[in-house]
């Protein structure tokens, strides 16, 4: 998986900002980094419809970002195999890279949004605020595990 993540992110190239993306039937969580790619930050949730008016909303996103790619968290089962979701994400991927013509990178989203629950439960945030925060948190989880993976690349 970390090989995959790494061939696809080389189309991002050194610097740029990037946008995470947490897929999920109902919602996709999006984060974006800055552009040296230290931190990973929250930025929203957006309501999935029909793919068009959501490929046009994270168009407009990564515009308003300058971002220089995508990092799509992929779900993978727990022993590491591949489901029904992830085959789904890996179509929504391709689609992505024709309406943006932005590279995508796949990352393992394994425990992502358990991980961000835990955390915002840590933070005695109420049911209501962890459920509006949880899939921009998962992004950001995502994000900041793929630019801490081509930190330690380029070091």
């Amino acid at each position: 998986m970390a090989d995959e993540f790494d061939q696809a992110a080389l189309a991002f190239g050194d610097k740029g900002p990037l946008l995470g993306l947490d897929l999920g039937e109902k919602t996709i969580g999006v984060a974006s980094c800055d552009p040296g790619r230290r931190v990973a930050t929250p930025v929203e949730t957006v309501r999935r419809t029909k793919f068009t008016a959501d490929a046009d909303r994270l168009r407009t996103l990564a515009k308003e970002r300058a971002v220089v790619g995508f990092v799509l968290g992929l779900p993978r089962n727990m022993d590491g195999t591949e489901g029904a979701r992830a085959q789904s994400t890996r179509a929504f991927a391709r689609s992505l890279v024709k309406a943006t013509g932005l590279p995508v990178a796949l990352w393992d989203e394994r425990l992502s949004t358990a991980a961000m629950d835990r955390d915002l439960i840590g933070l005695d945030t109420s049911r209501a605020k962890r459920a509006a925060k949880i899939d921009e948190s998962a992004a950001a989880f995502i994000l900041q595990g793929a630019i801490d993976r081509l930190t330690r690349r380029g070091a």
